[in-house]
């Protein structure tokens, strides 16, 4: 049977085949940063006194719990704590360990579990409990001479010791051992007093008067070491002239030139004018009186004590001459004699 093509029905075009998308790429794992640790610090050496083995203790499981890769086991960590007892009881208790190891080739102290059981019968206060609440009954944890933050530390460890839970029973205990100025201080506030059931609140409110306190007693003891400088008085003395700066003087008014005289007033008499052209009488010599020559021009000054001895006897006869002279004029002409 022949089929016939319906030529009614569309040609159905040719599209190219769809691209075959790759294969997803898995990511790159990030780089991890290594974190470097903190250097830690060792713990003390111990010398076996008991009011030490907690603190000495609690350094070393502090150390054990932030670098427990440095341990392969725990006798390993026992090992390491025990090279720290380098005095007194406790290099004694060390070296007891040591021989029984020596012994019996086996280490006495298998777990850290057993090694604090031994530290603590060893090394710590015996029944504590009992000697913290004693010390808390008397007045030795009072605050004396102490600030704030050091009173607070070593109460807040003598009722951990205790077992002190009771928030009133702390508020008292703590009152009672406060230096008595912060105690008045904290119990008459009128405004944010603390509760009596509210220990923190009087730690907090106890530490902010202690800290003003010891701001005050710094500052006057700097006022009081501090000497006295008094304040600089202005000098009334003048300062010199060459200092002295004057600001430039005003110029001087220039007076008007007085009018020309008029004709119907008189001329003002000028006395200088009038003495110039007064005759002045004749000045000469006040030796001999001639007015031809004054003293420093006298023909007969001279200085007898320079003239030679013929000078002085030509000047004494000619000096008698003149005498003769003038005798004669006064005397007038001699008179005839009559002869007998």
């Amino acid at each position: 049977m022949q089929l016939v093509a319906n030529s009614s029905l569309p040609a159905v075009p040719n599209t190219p085949p769809l691209p075959i998308p790759p294969p997803p790429v898995s990511p790159s794992p990030t780089p991890t940063v290594q974190r470097t640790r903190p250097k830690l610090s060792y713990p003390p050496d111990f010398n076996g006194e008991r009011h030490n083995g907690r603190i000495f203790f609690n350094s070393c499981s502090l150390y054990i719990c932030l670098a427990p890769e440095q341990f392969q086991d725990e006798q390993e960590r026992i090992l390491w704590a025990l090279t720290f007892f380098k005095r007194g009881r406790a290099t004694k208790w060390s070296e007891n360990v040591f021989r029984q190891e020596v012994d019996t080739g086996i280490l006495s102290i298998q777990t850290w579990e057993e090694f604090e059981q031994q530290f603590r019968l060893h090394f710590f206060l015996v029944n504590v409990e009992a000697d913290v609440i004693n010390t808390l009954e008397g007045t030795s944890y009072h605050q004396g001479n102490r600030t704030v933050d050091d009173y607070l530390d070593g109460f807040q460890m003598l009722v951990s010791d205790a077992g002190y839970t009771d928030p009133q029973t702390l508020v008292v205990k703590f009152r009672r051992g406060l230096r008595l100025g912060i105690q008045n201080q904290i119990a008459t506030m009128l405004y944010r007093r603390p509760a009596n059931t509210d220990p923190n609140a009087w730690y907090i409110v106890a530490w902010r008067i202690d800290q003003a306190r010891l701001a005050n007693e710094a500052f006057q003891s700097v006022s009081r070491s501090a000497p006295f400088t008094p304040l600089k008085t202005i000098s009334t003395r003048p300062l010199p002239l060459s200092v002295v700066r004057l600001p430039p003087a005003p110029p001087l008014p220039v007076a008007p030139k007085p009018p020309p005289p008029t004709p119907s007033m008189g001329v003002p008499m000028d006395v200088d004018a009038t003495r110039k052209t007064r005759s002045l009488p004749p000045q000469g010599c006040y030796r001999c009186g001639d007015v031809n020559h004054v003293v420093r021009d006298y023909p007969h000054y001279m200085d007898v004590h320079q003239l030679t001895t013929e000078q002085r006897e030509e000047l004494i006869e000619d000096l008698l001459a003149l005498k003769d002279a003038v005798l004669v004029e006064e005397s007038g002409p001699p008179e005839e004699e009559d002869f007998a």
